[in-house]
C-alpha cells in the first residue's frame, strides 16, 4: 500500500501542500517518527541531504501539531546575506539603520502562535544565534535599534544538511542553542536509501506533469527507463527525480517514456569543453588557461575539474568532500563559490 502523507486536519493551506508519497520502511519509519513528535510542544532538527523534502516534512510538523490554525513562517538563511538575518528574523525599528523608513515585524511576531521554519540552519550568523536561543529560553526579544521586550510564542523546527555538531566544535554555532533546539532531531532518508520508492514517485510525478501540460494521460516509463530511474544514486534525492521526469514527459509529446536525460544540469555551464575524465591529462589544459587568462582563472580551473572529478558518477557532496580530503563544509563552500563565480562570469 502506498502511504500518501499529505492528510491534515482541516482544509485550507495545507490542502495545497504536496503529498509525501513513498512505501519503504526507511520513508514510513521517517513519516512514524515526525507524526509522534508533531504534537509535542518542542524544537524540533530536520536533518537531511539537499531535495529530501525538509520544507514539506516541517509542513507536516506544523499541521499535525496542535498548532495547526496559527501560522507557518520560514526563512532560508542560505537566500540573505549575514546582515539582513538578524532583521527579518526579529524586525527592526523606525531609524533603525538606512532605509528602515518605518517599523517592520519580522518572521518571529510574524509566526506568534504557530511554528517558524529556519531552513538551512548551519549558516545563522552567530548574533542572531543568540537572539534565538534567548526567544527559544524566554520568549522575547528586542527588535533590531529597538530596547522594547517583544514577547512572542512560536514553536522553531531547524533544518539543516550541514553536520551542526562540527560547526559548534569549531565555534560557529552556539552549543547552548543546539541543545535547545535538538528535544528531537530527525534524519530524512535519502532517496538512494527508500528502496521501492522511485518508481512510486517517477509515476506520481509524471501523471502530476501530464496534467499540467494538458495530456490525455501520463506516458508510460518504460521498463529500460524505470531501471535507469532506479540505478540512478540521485544526488539531489527526490527533486532531482522530480525533476528529470517532468523534462522527460515534457519532451515526449504523450509517447511511452523509453529514455529519460538524467545529463547533469552544469553540462552546458562547463567553461572547458573537455572536462578531466575524458582528456589524458588536465595540465596541458591548466596551462593553456595559465597563459591566456592569469593565475587566479588557472587556479579556478584547477579547483572546478577537482570538484567535477569528485562528483562524477552521482556521488554526493560528501563522499566528493571525502575524496579530495576536505571537510563538507568546506567542500560545500568550494561548490558555493565557484557557483556563483560561475554566474558572475555568464
Amino acid at each position: 500500500m502506498v502511504n500518501q502523507a499529505g492528510d491534515f486536519p482541516d482544509e485550507g493551506p495545507a490542502r495545497r501542500l504536496p503529498e509525501a508519497i513513498g512505501r519503504s520502511d526507511a520513508f514510513l519509519e521517517f513519516q512514524s517518527a515526525l507524526a509522534a513528535v508533531a504534537p509535542v510542544e518542542r524544537p524540533v532538527l530536520l536533518i537531511g541531504e539537499r531535495g529530501t523534502g525538509k520544507e514539506l516534512a516541517a509542513a507536516r510538523l506544523h499541521y499535525l501539531s496542535k498548532r495547526w490554525q496559527g501560522p507557518l513562517v520560514s526563512l532560508n538563511s542560505a537566500a540573505l546575506s549575514p546582515g539582513l538575518i538578524e532583521s527579518e528574523l526579529f524586525g527592526h525599528e523606525e531609524g533603525a539603520f538606512t532605509g528602515a523608513g518605518k517599523r517592520r515585524k519580522g518572521r518571529f511576531e510574524l509566526a506568534d502562535g504557530g511554528t517558524l521554519f529556519l531552513d538551512e540552519l548551519g549558516l545563522t550568523p552567530l548574533a542572531a544565534q543568540e537572539k534565538i536561543l534567548r526567544v527559544t529560553e524566554y520568549g522575547i526579544f528586542e527588535r533590531v535599534g529597538g530596547t522594547e521586550a517583544v514577547s512572542v510564542d512560536v514553536r522553531i523546527v531547524g533544518a539543516t544538511n550541514s553536520d551542526l555538531s562540527v560547526l559548534a566544535a569549531e565555534g560557529r554555532f552556539k552549543e547552548d542553542l543546539l541543545d535547545r533546539l535538538s528535544f528531537e532531531v530527525l534524519h530524512l532518508p535519502p532517496l538512494r536509501e527508500r528502496h521501492g520508492d522511485v518508481p512510486i514517485l517517477a509515476r506520481h510525478f509524471a501523471e502530476k506533469m501530464a496534467m499540467e501540460l494538458g495530456m490525455e494521460a501520463a506516458p508510460e516509463i518504460g521498463e529500460e527507463a524505470m531501471a535507469t530511474l532506479e540505478r540512478h544514486q540521485w544526488p539531489g534525492n527526490v527533486r532531482e527525480l522530480k525533476n528529470a521526469v517532468e523534462r522527460a514527459v515534457y519532451r515526449s509529446g504523450g509517447r511511452q517514456l523509453d529514455t529519460i536525460d538524467l545529463k547533469p544540469l552544469s553540462e552546458p555551464w562547463r567553461r572547458t569543453p573537455t572536462p578531466l575524465r575524458q582528456a589524458e591529462s588536465p595540465f596541458p589544459a591548466l596551462a593553456e588557461v595559465l597563459k591566456n587568462e592569469g593565475l587566479e582563472a588557472a587556479r579556478e580551473f584547477l579547483e572546478r575539474t577537482a570538484l567535477e572529478e569528485a562528483l562524477a558518477g552521482g556521488a554526493t557532496q560528501a563522499q566528493a568532500a571525502e575524496k579530495l580530503k576536505m571537510s563538507y563544509d568546506s567542500f560545500r563552500a568550494l561548490h558555493r563559490r565557484l557557483h556563483r563565480h560561475r554566474n558572475t562570469n555568464t
